[in-house]
């Protein structure tokens, strides 16, 4: 059995560690300050090194590691996935790039056309991961006024448009959302490799638009009772339309040689906990975030209270925006977890760690190789450029 092991790529800047959350010293997330990395003030001047150069970095880095690819996630305050795609592409032959985008903040026939164009340059590296919104002030950022389950009917009439025009056969569609007559790619474009979908969602709207576009279901790590639950529910919704969806996880780590090592990284960023931040983030009609917010206790004496389960450890969010759970181990109980999820069912994992540069060498040589149940994969190009 095979997994694919995909590695964050920090599009909004990065801090030193979870030691420091507040310290943004790579990007410009905290401004050109002296000793900043990527781009940094030396001797009074930009030293001319960019942020993007520092994304470069970290796709090296987590593909010398072992990991297949890198998502790129899409927020107001990070650089356009997209345009970041094309620049770092031509860091790698191999490297698969997920980029994370709402659909109804583009048309599907300009959708098309920039996604053929990327698998052509790219011999067929484009993943997609499809978020249709968590509504309230974020989604209100972008203009979307659209509703929370009308975003995710929003959402398939765009994947159906989208794969109707994609092999270049004129195309009729006529629906609540988009409308198109003849409509196809050009034959300069037609029939280029469809990219992979990671579709996200917890609501009933969302699971039923996964269960008929989705290759993998994208969920954040949740008890992992929870998600066997959540897993049952999308085979259910995907086998009314014929389909057999695999799954993904997307995981925070905090792996050290011991695990009293690992939980002194968390003691350490506990000092900066910011419990009002983490219930502004959760705004909203996500009903993941909503999930996820029911398991974090309203009255916490201690950091260690946030343990869920053995490893599972659900207060990330209260030292750093994101998701709130995440694994905290030694590296052999790292493994040993994502064994248990490999387990469960899942086929593909999207890990992360702060400072994305260094951490995807540590879990890459330290965690990766322990696995007993999996053989992380490499990406095959699909042609050549």
């Amino acid at each position: 059995m095979s997994t694919d092991f995909y590695w964050r790529i920090g599009m909004e800047g990065d801090h030193a560690s979870l030691r420091t959350p507040r310290r943004y010293n790579r990007g410009h997330a905290g401004g050109h300050r002296p000793g900043n990395i990527a781009p940094a003030i030396r001797g009074g001047r930009l030293d001319g090194y960019s942020y993007i150069d520092h994304m470069a970095a970290v796709v090296k880095a987590s593909e010398s590691a072992g990991f297949v690819g890198g998502l790129l996630p899409s927020f107001p305050i990070t650089e356009d996935p997209w345009a970041t795609t094309s620049a770092l592409a031509r860091e790698s032959d191999t490297y698969r790039f997920m980029v994370a985008f709402q659909p109804g903040f583009l048309h599907p026939l300009q959708a098309a056309r920039m996604s053929a164009s990327l698998q052509r340059a790219t011999g067929g590296r484009l993943v997609y991961n499809i978020i249709s919104g968590g509504g309230g002030a974020p989604q209100l950022w972008w203009g979307d006024k659209v509703q929370h389950d009308d975003r995710y009917a929003r959402t398939s009439e765009f994947l159906d448009v989208l794969r109707g025009v994609w092999e270049g056969t004129p195309f009729d569609y006529d629906g609540r959302f988009f409308e198109t007559a003849g409509a196809a790619l050009p034959p300069l474009l037609a029939g280029q490799p469809f990219p992979e979908v990671y579709f996200s969602g917890s609501s009933g709207a969302a699971v039923d638009a996964a269960g008929r576009h989705s290759d993998y279901y994208l969920s954040w790590l949740e008890p992992f009772d929870d998600l066997r639950v959540k897993f049952d529910g999308v085979r259910a919704h995907s086998a009314k339309s014929g389909r057999a969806p695999k799954f993904a996880v997307r995981i925070d780590i905090v792996a050290r040689h011991t695990e009293e090592a690992a939980w002194a990284e968390i003691e350490k960023g506990w000092a900066s906990v910011d419990r009002a931040a983490a219930d502004r983030a959760a705004q909203g009609d996500s009903v993941g975030a909503a999930r996820i917010k029911g398991w974090v206790p309203q009255h916490i004496t201690g950091f260690r209270d946030l343990e869920v389960q053995p490893n599972v450890w659900c207060g990330f969010s209260l030292i750093r925006g994101g998701p709130a759970f995440g694994l905290v181990g030694s590296y052999e109980q790292i493994a040993e977890r994502l064994d248990q999820l490999t387990d469960l069912g899942v086929d593909a994992f999207i890990l992360a760690g702060n400072p994305h540069l260094e951490e995807a060498y540590r879990v890459g040589e330290e965690v990766l190789p322990l696995l007993q149940r999996t053989t992380p994969t490499r990406v095959r190009t699909l042609s050549t450029r």
